[in-house]
């Protein structure tokens, strides 16, 4: 745990399962110490500098798994043996696409009890899917959202469709004010359910007859 806490990341694991966000968090932590061309292909044939190119194998080095430090131990050249770990794993992007396109075709927006949580679930998916490359249009989402409207609310979905969102985002806006203003009523309500007067009425009218 102590080695752990010393890592910037989780390392790479030894089967690659995690080499997607492993890539996109080395990419970062060399851009932000201004060695990233290192595993970049040369720009105007100027090699990058011996002292970065080390650094960078250091990094990379450390955050892999064990197994796949002592597979890998001639490797020197960062870009070399970023290129190879491509190779090995970047077939985890074919995984990931398949995964995420079952999960946007079985997205239902009755299936959520809320509307953050289907909307983070969106946004989970479109950014998975535009990581591999496909990109969900507006008309999807919104499409997706109409279409999945349990039944017992059509008039809901036509009302909806009228003001012809052309963004998802708006459109989540107006549910997240809707399912804000539903909450308030039954608060209320719970607060004070119907007819909770109707005895006090009873004995005004009898207060009344007496007159």
């Amino acid at each position: 745990m102590s080695n752990l806490k010393k890592l910037d990341f989780s390392t790479l694991e030894v089967f690659g399962r995690n080499y997607l966000k492993w890539v996109q968090d080395v990419k970062l932590y060399l851009i932000a110490k201004g060695i990233r061309a290192t595993i970049e292909a040369l720009i105007d044939n100027k090699p990058a500098d011996y002292a970065k190119k080390a650094n960078a194998m250091i990094f990379i080095r450390r955050h892999i798994h064990d197994v796949l430090q002592t597979e890998y131990l001639t490797k020197e050249d960062p870009r070399t043996f970023w290129l190879t770990l491509a190779d090995r794993f970047d077939h985890q992007k074919d995984i990931y696409l398949t995964d995420t396109r079952h999960d946007w075709q079985h997205l239902c927006f009755q299936d959520f009890k809320f509307m953050n949580e289907y909307n983070s679930e969106v946004c989970r998916i479109r950014s998975l899917l535009r990581f591999c490359k496909v990109e969900l249009t507006k008309s999807y989402l919104l499409g997706k959202t109409y279409s999945t409207i349990h039944t017992t609310n059509i008039v809901l979905q036509q009302q909806y469709r009228e003001p012809k969102f052309t963004k998802f985002s708006d459109l989540n806006s107006v549910l997240l004010l809707v399912e804000k203003q539903n909450q308030f009523l039954m608060k209320n309500h719970q607060a004070r359910p119907t007819c909770s007067n109707v005895a006090l009425e009873a004995h005004a009218t009898n207060f009344s007859s007496h007159n």
